[in-house]
């Protein structure tokens, strides 16, 4: 069987994501894939960046700008679509929003259709946006007809990290820190993807 292919794709502004992109690399790597990690694009204007001390240090990064923007071709390569975003008044932000609206070629052509797709997110509040952000995802996911495996109660992960059947979530302090102990989740709900993936490859390749 070949090996899969998983793209990471996250927007971090203060850092909170790329954590956790970090760390679902990692549990992809763990179970022998091929990955790309990718940041969105950033499109806030400057003075807004500027206006927030933590945004600004994560942007101006060494880190931050070794990372690679995320392309179409990234999206049509990927077996596996991992997202990690932070909430935005409930939903994705701008920035996922914007190379979401340019995927039109892709899912036009059935090219995005039978992916399989899991997502995580991150608010400064415990009911800040995280179930209808991840939801948000995942309803688009659907228009393309991926297929969105969500980590739901499988697995004990899931209640020590307050018990999101949609996807690994965490609060933030407004300065890049993550506030739970999430990691374990974020490893569970990867590597949970990665399998439900490998079952459908196996199947079509019977």
């Amino acid at each position: 069987m070949k090996k899969l292919k998983v793209a990471i794709l996250y927007y971090s502004s203060t850092g909170v994501n790329y954590q956790l992109a970090q760390w679902a690399t990692e549990a992809a790597q763990s179970a022998e894939t091929e990955v790309r990690r990718l940041k969105f694009r950033e499109t806030a204007p400057q003075q807004a960046i500027e206006g927030n001390d933590a945004w600004k240090a994560f942007h101006n990064s060494e880190e931050n700008k070794r990372e690679t923007e995320a392309s179409l071709d990234d999206l049509e390569w990927a077996d596996v679509l991992i997202f990690s975003v932070p909430t935005r008044y409930g939903s994705v932000p701008s920035q996922v929003q914007s190379f979401i609206d340019t995927t039109g070629g892709l899912w036009f052509e059935g090219k995005l259709a039978n992916k399989v797709v899991t997502a995580m997110t991150s608010a400064q509040n415990v009911h800040g946006g995280q179930e209808t952000t991840l939801l948000s995802i995942y309803k688009t996911m659907m228009h393309w007809g991926a297929i969105p495996v969500a980590p739901g109660y499988t697995f004990q992960e899931s209640f020590e990290v307050g018990g999101n059947p949609y996807g690994t979530s965490t609060q933030t302090d407004g300065t890049g820190k993550v506030l739970d102990d999430v990691k374990p989740g974020v490893e569970k709900q990867v590597k949970r993807a990665i399998e439900v993936a490998g079952w459908l490859q196996h199947g079509r390749n019977a």
